[in-house]
């Protein structure tokens, strides 16, 4: 029974020593072969812990591969450092091996063949569910079990705050990177709210800044070149309905000023009409793009951001709930007709170490190509495609060690050795400088600065969430 830590520290704090009753930190598992026989997460409650497969250890894990006493974790200067105990097949931190390391948030962690994610809080919450899908512990769905939402408890979450917000009529801005499911999501929302309408989506980012307001607002037969009958346009079609607009943030400044109208006033005014229609819609926004640095620029109207923004909710990169890709990899197999396969070892620790820089998207899009080209009931790491491979090459190397003497700092390893001239900041961390600086010398490349720093990619991605950096800023031509 896990005890779970309650109160505002728990929910905002920074992590404590685990004495203290601060933010639960936790390894959670996000794959081994008999993942049935495993718990979910192994919270971390003590301040010194032994993991290996010996029934003394704090953190038993009966898995292939696990040494007798294969590591341990201690509570040192506010952070978690895990040590290598001399183990066979040694420890891994976001793919590289290591002696000592300390860890952050969502560091990948390779004891034997068990693959796992350090979280520095609100570990207890993973307790309860399982990679294939399951609930242990006699636990139930917080959301809907019945929609196309996939994923664990992160997932769980966003599909129990739809559920509360589906039957209002609040608009709703669903914020995320590309392919993180932002549609399936707005689908999910009609679905849940009971509107008898129709579900409409457009791409603003898609269409010409000249037809936009004749694909949103409709025209009326005459009121252009062209124009030979009456068109409702995509928010009159979703009257009682749910309209999508995604990519919202490419959408033209006058064709902002007439949306805002549409949701003051519930009405639209077509193209060479008259007088304006009565409708009734309810307006979810999608973006992968900053709002708040567009508003700042001039390129988007506050006081549509202000009306789009009545609920907001923001979907996680697939590389921040590694949890759910067995579960996901499962889903589009059944998806695409192939539930009888089953990845391999090999091909779960090549798509764990991989970024999915588009997120599950780009998940899908892989099993497809995977049952096309699948002879066999196992599918090997060989059908992945060459990205996800190419992430595999430096697997297991040793990781660069900090200088001598050097503070031991997140995702630091110890060690004597500096890294070499040019390599980057000597500390564990860069600096908010320091990664700007790395990403403006290989223009946007995050597998060059990770190359550069002696760093997974998905590191590099952690910072650059931390200090608010956007990567396409530093790309040519963006």
């Amino acid at each position: 029974m896990i005890e779970k830590t309650t109160g505002a520290m728990a929910e905002f704090g920074t992590p404590a020593s685990p004495n203290r009753g601060g933010p639960v930190a936790g390894l959670v598992l996000l794959y081994a072969e008999n993942y049935q026989e495993l718990p979910s997460v192994w919270v971390l409650d003590q301040e010194h812990m032994t993991i290996g497969r010996d029934e003394g250890t704090n953190i038993r894990m009966s898995v292939n591969a696990v040494s007798r006493v294969h590591a341990e974790l201690s509570w040192v200067d506010g952070a978690w450092v895990l040590r290598d105990r001399g183990s066979r097949n040694g420890t891994l931190v976001d793919g590289r091996r290591i002696d000592t390391a300390v860890l952050e948030p969502l560091n990948e962690v390779r004891i034997g063949d068990a693959i796992l994610k350090f979280v520095d809080k609100h570990a207890e919450a993973f307790a309860d569910y399982r990679i294939d899908g399951s609930m242990l512990n006699g636990a139930v769905r917080r959301g809907p079990s019945d929609g196309a939402m996939v994923g664990g408890y992160q997932i769980d979450r966003i599909a129990a705050d739809l559920t509360r917000i589906a039957p209002t009529p609040l608009s709703v801005m669903l914020l995320g990177e590309s392919g993180t499911g932002k549609e399936v999501v707005a689908r999910e929302l009609h679905r849940l709210s009971g509107r008898r309408g129709a579900f409409a989506a457009v791409n603003c980012a898609a269409i010409p800044a000249t037809l936009i307001e004749s694909e949103l607002f409709g025209y009326k037969r005459g009121a252009f070149s062209g124009a030979e009958r009456d068109k409702p346009g995509l928010i009159k079609s979703a009257h009682e309905g749910t309209l999508l607009l995604d990519e919202i943030g490419d959408m033209p400044l006058e064709a902002q000023a007439k949306l805002l109208r549409v949701l003051q006033a519930r009405e639209v005014f077509p193209l060479g009409a008259t007088a304006p229609e009565r409708v009734d819609v309810r307006v979810i926004c999608a973006t992968h793009r900053d709002l708040w640095r567009l508003q700042q620029g001039g390129a988007f109207r506050q006081d549509l951001f202000a009306r789009l923004n009545e609920y907001q909710l923001r979907l996680p990169a697939l590389r921040d709930r590694k949890e759910d890709v067995f579960m996901l990899v499962r889903a589009f197999l059944a998806r695409h007709g192939r539930a009888e396969l089953s990845p391999s070892f090999g091909f779960m620790t090549a798509a764990l170490q991989y970024d999915w820089p588009y997120n599950v998207r780009e998940l899908e899009a892989c099993m497809k190509r995977c049952v096309a080209l699948s002879e066999g009931p196992v599918l090997g790491d060989q059908l992945l495609p060459a990205p996800v491979i190419e992430a595999m090459e430096e697997y297991g190397e040793v990781t660069r060690a900090v200088p001598p003497g050097g503070a031991l700092r997140p995702g630091a390893p110890a060690g004597s050795v500096p890294p070499p001239a040019g390599a980057g900041p000597a500390r564990g961390i860069p600096t908010d400088v320091e990664l700007r600086s790395l990403l403006e010398q290989h223009q946007g490349n995050v597998a060059a600065v990770g190359r550069q720093l002696g760093k997974a990619r998905m590191q590099v991605h952690r910072w650059m969430k931390r200090y608010g950096i956007h990567v396409d800023d530093f790309r040519r031509g963006s």
